[in-house]
């Protein structure tokens, strides 16, 4: 049986963070990026990361953060990765990962094969690679809007670091992409929505039992 890394993103209930945990996710992850509806303060994400610290490892996405709002982040939350979810270039994961000790997730959105490309420059620095739908035109977040690309352009690929697989990911297709991609972590967000940034228990036990079931099939 390989074993799916799992993450969930985006949670900001103390419920959703307590399903997310008790469902036996590997990653859980805090949104710090006010255009997102799934921003969460300092304080709040603060009181969530303590509930999940020891059960789950504890990811803080930034998109295009100053090195003072990082070290804010690592002074409050102390995350156990940072994951890069903007623009930033390879040199500003180094700095960031000199600074403040943390492993290093990076999102690349993805649409194509010309996509792929960046990966190499990544791949350096990044202890991780997050492999993200590239967002919509006209949306003003890099993640989360429930849209998949296809996941046959990741089979196969020679990969340097470990990778999950984002992007309309549900409970539905989780299985499909697992075998598709060939990728051995999962990310979710809105997949286990009622509405934009809002998590539902009940949706985030429903894609765990769904990813665990497509463990099984894969073994």
């Amino acid at each position: 049986m390989t074993h799916i890394t799992l993450k969930i993103c985006g949670l900001s209930t103390e419920e959703t963070m307590r399903a997310a945990l008790e469902a036996g996710v590997d990653m859980v992850g805090l949104v710090f990026f006010p255009k997102s509806p799934r921003h969460v303060s300092l304080s709040a994400a603060a009181h969530l990361a303590d509930m999940a610290r020891g059960k789950a490892e504890i990811v803080a996405l930034t998109v295009n953060m100053d090195l003072d709002g990082l070290s804010r982040i690592k002074e409050l939350v102390a995350p156990d990765w940072f994951q890069f979810h903007g623009s930033e270039p390879p040199e500003a994961l180094a700095v960031a990962k000199v600074m403040h000790g943390t492993k290093i997730m990076k999102a690349l959105g993805i649409s194509g094969p010309e996509d792929l490309e960046k990966i190499s420059l990544y791949e350096q620095v990044a202890d991780r690679l997050l492999l993200d739908a590239k967002a919509p035109e006209g949306s003003d977040i890099p993640g989360g809007n429930g849209v998949t690309f296809d996941w046959s352009l990741l089979k196969g690929l020679d990969l340097k670091k470990p990778a999950m697989l984002a992007g309309g990911l549900n409970a539905s297709n989780v299985a499909d992409a697992i075998r598709e991609s060939g990728l051995t972590g999962i990310d979710a967000s809105s997949a286990v929505e009622t509405e934009k940034g809002v998590k539902d228990a009940g949706l985030i036990r429903d894609f765990v039992a769904a990813v665990r079931s497509a463990e099984t099939i894969g073994s």
